[in-house]
């Protein structure tokens, strides 16, 4: 892998760990976690999921800004990325929608997925096993 993509990966997987801690924070400080399972509750899902879902984000996203094991990271985390945006898809599409639209988290899905399938990047602490593609 050259430099400057080891770099791009870098900044997508310091990109990624930045935004999971900073919903991960805003779970606990503004919406606090109580509150928080009850939003989950009121979209159908078990209030106790919020708790999950919090305890992934903060430790997922120190994963990855650690770099450890970061590609493994992003792909575990991944379905916390789908489910936001089942939740938020009946809001539409763009992020200013009341509530939130859909497009944010299933981007951030697909870095997820980029990072998996290219690699770490520089600075990983304990790097992933090389995913090899083949094609049939």
């Amino acid at each position: 892998m050259n430099a400057s993509t080891s770099a791009g990966l870098l900044l997508l997987r310091l990109s990624l760990g930045l935004m999971y801690l900073a919903h991960a924070g805003l779970k606990l400080f503004v919406f606090t976690l109580p509150g928080t399972a009850q939003f989950f509750a009121g979209q159908g899902l078990p209030g106790s999921l919020a708790y999950a879902v919090f305890a992934a984000e903060a430790f997922g996203g120190a994963l990855l800004l650690l770099g450890l094991y970061p590609r493994q990271a992003a792909l575990a985390l991944l379905p916390i990325l789908l489910g936001a945006a089942w939740v938020h898809a009946p809001k539409g599409w763009v992020f200013t929608a009341p509530g939130g639209g859909w497009e944010y988290p299933v981007f951030l899905a697909a870095m997820s997925v980029v990072l998996w399938l290219a690699g770490d990047g520089a600075a990983a602490i304990k790097r992933s096993a090389r995913f090899t593609w083949r094609a049939a």
